[in-house]
């Protein structure tokens, strides 16, 4: 059967299950084709002159044939990205149980906030004087970070999680040298446990990485670190709780035994929306913390531009914070950009600019509209629900590391799936037929087959109910193996099947071909 683009419909799209459609559509699931197949190249949405007769000044280097854009009208334009919409899941659409990447509701109220006139069409490079309201709104959004994590300097500049990180251990970095230990300490540990990012990012900055073992119970203990100290130990970079979504119980031990050595304690905030309100960093003994907004304060997860990872120092790296930063003067807030205008010894600067207005105002607005109680709930909220799940799948798929309590998010492994000829990649793309978005597979590493589960805060009773009922179905038609093929050739239902993802890897497409014509058959 053709199609209306007068192609074949391929195997697995939507209208071609128990009743065939002619366009391949599958009533409001509407099959898109690209731009290039819908688009004309000698036509356009818009009238343009043509252009008068103009020597070229690129040197020879100008284009010699047709760009070859499509033509399209703005209706075929606005049909054509509200389809591909359609097809996405986000966290508008349903429960997102991503583990590690925290997909929780952006309150629409921070977002109205966001587009206030003064913070959504403010620019870098006005005049101090007339950005007031924006520098003090940074320094207030500063101050709460600082209290929430009782540390006592606070960088805003960095721009994401891993960019916080680089951050962090260049301040470590910068202590370090300060002291002339700069070519002596330049060991950094790393437990096995630690998103990819920590040992890359030390790596980076010319640090040597040894890797700490964790324990059968997916903790780091404080006596393996120690086997590892010494005179050249420059931090370690801990992720607390950890990527097994578990506090780590000897944090302070460990803590200590770091500064016993001299060195400084790097924590990976990338889950401190699990304690925020109950435990303060700073108190741990962290030197060095970034907080992903995005995770705890329900700003865009990358949306809008960089995302923001601000990074708050201990007393003893507060010295080394880059520039710039926020400071109240005699004539209001103002922007230190350079190191000669401070007594301290900023590391550096991190970016050109200070950082994402839009993500400032709405990581402010979610914490004034909870209150410090308010975000004590929300992370009281975020540990109930996953020891729910938890609670809810435990009899029917593995823990591995025991039916314990959990922090935000439950890890499963794939020892329940044993001998079923069915994988954590087979449950992942059933999940899809049931109309979610896959949990983390894989990840941790440290845990075969693994399915990290985080629900976080946003999430009733009601739709826990559901999602752990879809799960357990799945769990339970996986052991009996009555239908094998719903899993192995998962999915079935949504607008394309299952692609090998190993082949893409290995051999991508990059180009777009035209098909080649399909005669319709004589009648």
């Amino acid at each position: 059967m053709l199609n209306r683009q007068g192609r074949p419909t391929a195997a697995g799209e939507a209208g071609t299950q128990a009743h065939p459609t002619f366009t391949g559509n599958k009533a409001l699931a509407q099959i898109e084709p690209l731009l290039f197949e819908i688009g004309r190249h000698d036509t356009t949405g818009v009238d343009i002159d043509e252009p008068e007769a103009f020597t070229p000044r690129l040197g020879g280097l100008e284009r010699k044939e047709a760009i070859g854009l499509p033509g399209l009208s703005e209706p075929e334009t606005m049909r054509h990205y509200v389809r591909l919409s359609q097809m996405n899941y986000g966290i508008d659409t349903g429960l997102f149980p991503l583990g590690s990447c925290t997909m929780k509701h952006n309150a629409r109220l921070n977002e109205r906030m966001a587009r206030l006139p003064g913070f959504s069409d403010v620019h870098p490079l006005q005049p101090v004087s007339t950005v007031q309201g924006a520098l003090e709104l940074m320094s207030e959004l500063g101050r709460y970070l600082m209290t929430l994590t009782n540390m006592k300097a606070v960088a805003l500049s960095p721009k994401a999680g891993a960019h916080g990180e680089l951050c962090g251990m260049m301040a470590i970095k910068a202590a370090i040298e300060a002291k002339g230990e700069g070519k002596t300490r330049n060991v950094v540990l790393v437990p096995d446990s630690a998103h990819g990012t920590n040992p890359a990012t030390a790596a980076l900055i010319g640090f040597v990485v040894k890797p700490v073992p964790a324990r059968d119970d997916g903790s780091v203990h404080v006596e393996d670190v120690k086997k590892l100290l010494g005179p050249d130990v420059a931090a370690i970079m801990l992720t607390n709780p950890n990527t097994c979504g578990l506090f780590e119980p000897q944090v302070v031990e460990i803590a200590k035994a770091i500064h016993d050595v001299g060195a400084y304690f790097y924590c990976d905030g990338a889950n401190f929306n699990a304690i925020v309100g109950k435990a303060k960093p700073g108190d741990l003994g962290v030197d060095a913390m970034h907080i992903n907004l995005h995770k705890t304060f329900s700003t865009p997860h990358g949306g809008g531009g960089p995302g923001s990872g601000p990074v708050v120092l201990s007393e003893r790296l507060a010295p080394f914070a880059p520039v710039p930063f926020v400071r109240a003067g005699k004539n209001g807030f103002e922007l230190v950009e350079q190191a000669s205008d401070t007594d301290e010894k900023p590391f550096g600067r991190m970016t050109a600019f200070h950082g994402q207005m839009g993500m400032y105002v709405r990581a402010l607005s979610y914490m004034l509209s909870h209150g410090s109680d308010g975000m004590k709930q929300a992370s009281e909220d975020a540990v109930l629900n996953a020891n729910y799940i938890r609670a809810g799948l435990s009899d029917l798929m593995s823990l591995p590391f025991g039916n314990k309590p959990c922090m935000h998010e439950v890890l499963f492994d794939d020892a329940w799936l044993k001998d079923t000829g069915v994988t954590t990649l087979d449950i992942a793309k059933a999940m899809i037929d049931e109309g979610y978005h896959p949990m983390t597979m894989y990840f941790p590493l440290v845990v075969h087959g693994a399915m990290l589960i985080e629900p976080t805060e946003s999430e009733s009773k009601a739709s826990l109910d559901l999602f752990i009922a879809t799960l357990r179905d799945l769990a339970m038609a996986a052991k009996t193996g009555n239908d094998k093929e719903r899993f192995t050739g998962a999915p079935h239902h949504a607008p394309r099947r299952r692609l090998d993802e190993t082949r893409a890897a290995r051999n991508p497409i990059l180009k777009w071909t035209p098909p080649s014509p399909v005669a319709e058959a004589a009648e």
